[in-house]
Order: structure tokens, then sequence, then C-alpha cells
């Protein structure tokens, strides 16, 4: 089973654009919500919608930490606030305020982290979060989601508006590889397998997903079949999905565009840990800050290729063989 099939293309709108469409449509329907930003609105789009909702968004300025106050604040009053800035600046910068304001209280705030690890390119080093999703995860009973293409990224949006408290969304702006279908479902704490294999599972989350697909069509080439899996949910996981592969397998490789600590490896290997131990190898950052560069130049140098994960199932295939 291969539910997408190569060559994958880039999709027509941005993710930017999508997301500020989805705001305005669920604002024009539900007057509760309220997007709050932080000096971005141009960088992903809600300066297009302003005028259509004026009085549903509000540019907080260079503030996120009383961003997540005035969420908060929203939020105890009923209403359901959508909170955007930069990655980093939603977790390193505002984490403090986002546990305690925000989840510590047990309110309604969803929170959408753009510009996620090397798709963050010329706003360098200080603006690439490859920690973001660790952070999140430790917040008690927080939903923590990746965005692979525009269509999950409405889907989540529109589930997060109806679904309580604290949802982190992490994404990029720019256009993503079309994966699903506008009538995809994604529910919460589930992954989507995307291809089947028995030799090796990979298991992706955002961009890498893409490379993951591509990686197991070369590596069906060399006789090795890989089971992708779209782990979009990173909190809840999906534990029923990721022991289906490592028994099916006995091999799993995740990858991601983000620290191989705290993020999707991390919660692949506890949860495997804890249900069916098999090996596993995590594709992700190693002990690097970020730097300036284009998207692609990032993705060599931290070794987030679809080359780099065919080397890595090759390397493991080979050791299990000894």
């Amino acid at each position: 089973m291969n539910l997408i099939s190569l060559p994958m293309e880039l999709e027509e709108k941005e993710m930017r654009q999508v997301y500020a469409e989805t705001i305005l449509e669920l604002a024009q329907k539900d007057p509760r919500v309220v997007a709050l930003e932080a000096d971005l609105m141009s960088s992903i789009s809600t300066n297009k919608i302003q005028p259509l909702i004026p009085n549903q968004i509000i540019n907080c300025g260079i503030m996120e930490a009383h961003m997540m106050g005035v969420a908060a604040g929203f939020s105890l009053t009923g209403k359901i606030p959508f909170v955007h800035t930069f990655a980093q600046f939603a977790t390193r910068r505002a984490f403090d305020q986002l546990f305690v304001s925000c989840a510590y209280a047990r309110l309604n705030v969803k929170i959408i982290g753009s510009d996620a690890g090397v798709t963050a390119e010329h706003n360098g080093g200080t603006h690439m979060a490859f920690e973001d999703l660790g952070l999140v995860r430790l917040i008690p009973d927080a939903t923590v989601y990746e965005a692979s293409d525009s269509t999950m990224l409405k889907a989540l949006l529109m589930q997060s508006h109806q679904d309580y408290g604290i949802h982190y969304i992490r994404t990029i702006r720019k256009k993503a590889i079309q994966l699903y279908h506008p009538s995809e479902q994604f529910p919460k704490g589930k992954g989507k397998l995307l291809r089947e294999g028995t030799d090796v599972a990979i298991v992706a989350s955002g961009i890498m997903v893409a490379e993951a697909l591509t990686a197991a069509h070369i590596l069906s080439s060399q006789g090795i079949e890989a089971m992708v899996i779209d782990m979009y949910s990173i909190k809840p996981i999906d534990r029923d999905l990721l022991r289906y592969a490592a028994e099916k397998t006995g091999l799993v490789i995740t990858a991601e565009n983000h620290n191989v600590i705290g993020g999707l490896g991390s919660a692949a290997a506890e949860t495997l840990a804890e249900t069916y131990p098999v090996p596993i190898y995590r594709i992700g950052v190693r002990e690097q800050f970020g730097q300036v560069g284009k998207v692609d130049y990032l993705k060599e140098y931290y070794q987030l290729t679809a080359k780099d994960i065919v080397a890595a199932v090759t390397e493991r295939m080979n050791e299990r063989k000894k």
C-alpha cells in the first residue's frame, strides 16, 4: 500500500495563506474566536484579513510573553484565542507565561508556532526553533501537532477550535509538498500510515514526511520495503500504530526537523520502550544551533534529507544482518 504517488509537488497556496483563510472562516462563524499576533501579521498573512474582522484581531507588538497573558485573559472571558508567532518565540521566549498563565490555569488557548526548524532560513539561528516540540510536550495535558501540508493545517486548526485546552500547532509559512486530499481527516492522537513495509518503519513529521516517502522509494529499488508513517500528533502519540510498526518491521527510524531530544524521536522511543522495544534510530538535529541559509542547504547540513534516511536505514539493516 502506497497512498501517495511520486513525484510529489508543491502546493498552490502557502501555509500562511491557509492559516489566515482558516482564521477568517472560524472568526466569521464564531464571535468567540480572537487572533493574536506579535507584530508578525504580514509574515503570516493575517494583515490581509484584519479589515474583514477588525474586532477579532489584535497585534500585541513584539511582546510574546505579554501576548500569552492577553490570551489567558481572553480565555477566562469565554473567548477562543489563536496565538501566532514564530515557534521559538511561542515556546522559548514565552514558556513561563504559556505554562502558568494558560496551561496551569486550565484555559483554552491555541498556539501556532511558525517557521519550524530549518524553514526559518534567513532569520537565522536566533529564530530557528529545534526545541519547541520538546518544551510544549512537557506541559501536562497539552496537545502537540506538526502540520505536514495545508490540508492538514486547516484540519488541525478546525478541530483545535472544537477541542478545549492547550493546543500547539507547529508549521512552516511557505509552500509545503502536497500530501493529502482536502477531504482527509486527522484525528487527535493518531498517525497516518502512508506506505506499508516489512523491513523498516520510517516515522516522520512535518517537512520530513516527504523526505521519508522519497527515501522509501529509493530503498524499494534496493530491495528494502519501508513503512512510512506521518506522526502528525506528537502528543498524544499513536501508541497502537507505533507498536504495529515495531511488531511488523522490528526496526524504527524517526525523522524530524527538530532536535532529536524532546520531539518526535523522543516520543516514539519513550513509547516503544514501554510497549514493544525494538532498535530505533532518530534522525534530527544533534547538539547544534541554527544558522542562516536556504532550506535545501540547511537540510543537507543537518542531515535531514532522503539520502540521510536511506543511509541510516542501510546502516541499521546491515547491523541487524550481523
